[in-house]
């Protein structure tokens, strides 16, 4: 028996990848439909009450209808789509956590919602180092004046250079799986590396970095790069007060999510010279306002969240997701399961 699927991919997990990876792990046992949904030519937003999600709920709704499986990576699950389309019941989501889907509510209508941890932690972790070296070595600034036809020597001066990982403190705030690939890459590149997660013990650190708390982590390291998830203990967690405890002449750097950050206090911090430079990937406004400081203070390097966009990461998400629907359709346990709650709600396999 073949189960119908809706591959609601976008221009990056593209609908291609999503049916080529079902099928390759599970020959013949779904049909298909498709829906393209216009991230990232079109910005996520926030749709009815979920955010970072792509397309509305009326299309979503439509392409559902008899459908039992959801395979995408921005499609907004909500209370609205689950009341309307009663064949769904699972939700597999292709990115770190499932933002995009009303978890609550999908476990009251039975359908089980799954995520893709790790899937661009590769990718996250090389471009957060990359934006260190950026921020460093003023690369975006030097590029940016010798396209304008200036040869600036004054970059060489003592008091405009900025530092080596080799040899530097550098503070990882936050531990899971970009985390770590980061400590793992800084470690190659013999800087010391700290880490404050209140998650982890020293044991899984082992030798390559070592636990600290947040004060010391702030005071000692060089650089400090952002890498928690979003909770009512992070956010914020980075403002003034922070700040003024990093030795004079830090880097910044945050390629996770721009709660987790005050930007007008990194910024302010960049102009009395605390910070020698600040690296961003996420933003507190996305887009970016036309009237923001960030546009205009000297020593910031931006890229407009792409910190997890390489084509590896796109063939991941597609192989997990292809992986929690073949064990759905065998009826084992899901591995990322956000809503293990559903199958005590008397969630099936086929209806």
């Amino acid at each position: 028996m073949t189960i119908r699927i809706l591959a609601a991919g976008d221009h990056f997990v593209q609908n291609s990848l999503l049916i080529d990876a079902i099928e390759r792990q599970n020959p013949g046992a779904a049909s298909f439909s498709e829906l393209t949904l216009p991230w990232p030519v079109t910005p996520f937003g926030r749709v009815a009450e979920v955010d970072e999600a792509s397309g509305t709920e009326e299309e979503l709704i439509e392409a559902l209808q008899g459908v039992a499986v959801c395979a995408t990576q921005m499609a907004p699950l909500t209370e609205t789509v689950l009341s309307q389309c009663p064949d769904l019941l699972l939700f597999s989501i292709g990115r770190g956590g499932p933002v995009n889907a009303n978890v609550e509510a999908a476990t009251r209508h039975g359908v089980a919602v799954t995520y893709a941890p790790g899937r661009n932690s590769t990718a996250t972790a090389e471009h957060t180092v990359a934006m260190m070296l950026a921020a460093a070595r003023r690369i975006p600034a030097t590029h940016s004046d010798l396209l304008g036809g200036q040869w600036r020597g004054d970059y060489y001066m003592y008091d405009s250079v900025g530092p080596e990982l080799d040899g530097s403190t550098v503070g990882l705030v936050g531990y899971g799986a970009i985390g770590r690939k980061v400590a793992r890459i800084l470690t190659g590149f013999g800087a010391r590396v700290l880490v404050h997660d209140p998650y982890v013990t020293q044991e899984v650190l082992g030798d390559s970095a070592r636990l600290v708390g947040l004060p010391e982590l702030l005071g000692s390291s060089r650089i400090v790069s952002l890498h928690a998830r979003v909770t009512a203990e992070t956010t914020g967690m980075i403002g003034a007060e922070e700040i003024a405890a990093m030795p004079r002449g830090s880097i910044l750097v945050n390629c996770a999510r721009g709660a987790l950050l005050d930007y007008e206090a990194a910024l302010d911090g960049l102009e009395s010279g605390r910070l020698f430079g600040a690296a961003f990937d996420v933003f507190p406004e996305e887009p970016i306002p036309s009237d923001s400081r960030l546009l205009t203070t000297p020593g910031v390097v931006m890229t407009p969240h792409l910190a997890g966009s390489s084509r590896e990461t796109a063939h991941n998400a597609a192989s997990i997701i292809a992986g929690e629907i073949g064990r759905h359709l065998r009826g084992e346990p899901l591995k990322y399961c956000a809503n293990p709650d559903v199958f005590a709600t008397g969630h099936r396999i086929t209806r």
